[in-house]
């Protein structure tokens, strides 16, 4: 087996709303977009949001949690303030290392902002 690529799809119960989140909100850029449908560039891996398929009203949201990397977090937690997005938990230092900040998409997709220290094993080459 060969992966060519991959993303992550989101199915929002209100797709417009999700799309100003993640488009005004957060500030993502549009890869492209389709009828339907809106992908965002996320770093590395692509966000699409599909305004077909959603989940009924009863349906829990999404298990898991998109993790987005950012070079400066407290900054990020200000930036993401001032457009008006709730932080759900406060930006702080884990004690695995990595400051962490939690948001919620309307959904109740958990968004997890990291910052990476300069001095965390992420950043290291640990080949020896």
């Amino acid at each position: 087996m060969e992966i060519l690529s991959s993303r992550l799809l989101l199915r929002p119960k209100d797709y417009p709303r999700t799309v100003r989140f993640y488009r005004d909100g957060l500030g993502l850029a549009i890869a492209r977009e389709y009828s339907g449908g809106t992908v965002f560039y996320a770093g590395q891996s692509l966000l699409e949001l599909a305004g077909h398929g959603a989940p009924d009203g009863a349906s829990p949201p999404f298990p898991g949690a998109l993790w987005l990397q950012v070079r400066d977090l407290y900054a990020t937690q200000d930036q993401l303030r001032e457009r008006g997005i709730e932080i759900v938990r406060e930006a702080r230092r884990e004690p695995w290392g990595l400051h962490e900040m939690h948001v919620s998409d309307p959904d109740g997709v958990m968004l997890i902002f990291v910052e990476v220290p300069e001095d965390h094993p992420l950043r290291r080459d640990t080949r020896g």
